[in-house]
């Protein structure tokens, strides 16, 4: 056996960078599997004289799999994508404690996510695409002035 197609559900992955702390996804899951802990940082201002920013900064991520349906809704709900599924599978433990995966443990889930399909060529270009490439246009305009 090979193991489950591309794409297969099986486990969620973390990337904590992505994470801001915004407990959508713990509102959102049916089972409250999910544990989400943070603290906020005064981050410094962008500009000089601006003042200085709240910035959230993630503490703890667990998921409880014994608990867990694996309905995906904390994938779907998570506007920065910090969740994903990988299609690797829990393994069966002994103890109800041991089905507890840390956010050490759900980082280390993230090398099984494949990469997005490709996208369709005949597809319209994204909007933030077409800007970046304006963008870059009038960049180089600039630059040979």
């Amino acid at each position: 056996m090979t193991g489950p197609p591309p794409r297969s559900r099986g486990t969620i992955g973390l990337l904590e960078e992505n994470c801001t702390v915004c407990m959508l996804c713990a509102r959102e899951c049916p089972d409250w599997c999910l544990f989400i802990e943070g603290h906020t940082e005064l981050a410094p201002a962008v500009k000089e004289g601006g003042r200085p920013r709240t910035r959230h900064v993630l503490d703890r991520f667990a998921i409880d799999w014994s608990v867990c349906m694996y309905c995906g809704i904390c994938v779907e709900v998570c506007p920065f994508d910090a969740l994903f599924w990988a299609p690797e599978l829990v393994g069966a433990e002994p103890a109800r404690e041991a089905l507890v995966d840390e956010r050490e443990d759900l980082r280390a889930w993230l090398r099984g996510v494949p990469p997005p399909p490709a996208l369709d060529p005949s597809a319209e270009p994204a909007e933030e695409l077409l800007a970046a490439r304006r963008l870059e246009a009038i960049t180089a305009q600039r630059a040979q002035r």
